[in-house]
């Protein structure tokens, strides 16, 4: 039976913190924050997570390669341990900066059904309700649509207003 070294077992609950840090960080927890709260501070909840589970696993690794024993070997380890978390850190603090500083496309409104181009799918009545598939920002959308005249399924329709969020205002195109 092969027993595990105190600084080993030491350095695993290190590295698994960290490991458990970083999934609440990642899941949009703000459980840890360094700097003010309204500004990103100057290191990342991420950095300090990778930092800790790189600088626990891998010391870990180090101890037990060295099967130290004594203090200053395990020592030994801990260098070897952030041998591994310094480019780590950096890594996760890289990689989240970009991920919140990710650029997106502004979420269409209705303003944007506007001028939108569809095809009938349900045929729309004189004073009634039928329906349109239009594309939005790519996406095929369904509406349900009025005219002033009816329009048979399969013509293709122009969007002349957005009624509401789910209902427009449209004509033969």
């Amino acid at each position: 039976m092969h027993v595990v070294a105190t600084g080993t077992l030491i350095f695993l609950i290190i590295g698994a913190a960290g490991v458990g840090v970083l999934a609440l960080a990642l899941l949009g927890s703000e459980f840890l924050h360094f700097g003010h709260a309204d500004v990103d501070g100057p290191i990342s909840t991420e950095t300090v997570a990778g930092f800790a589970g790189a600088f626990g696993f891998g010391a870990a690794i180090v101890n037990e390669l060295l099967g130290a024993r004594t203090p200053g070997l395990v020592a030994g380890a801990a260098a070897g341990g952030l041998l591994a978390a310094v480019p780590t850190a950096w890594l996760a603090s890289r990689l989240s900066r970009a991920a919140r500083n990710m650029r997106t496309d502004p979420t269409p409104t209705r303003d944007d059904l506007v001028g939108a181009l569809g095809l009938v799918v349900t045929p729309v009545p004189l004073n009634g309700y039928g329906e349109v598939r239009v594309r939005l920002a790519g996406h095929p959308v369904k509406l349900n649509a009025r005219a002033d005249q009816p329009i048979p399924a399969g013509a293709q329709v122009f969007v002349v207003q957005a009624l509401s969020e789910t209902s427009v205002h449209v004509e033969t195109y």
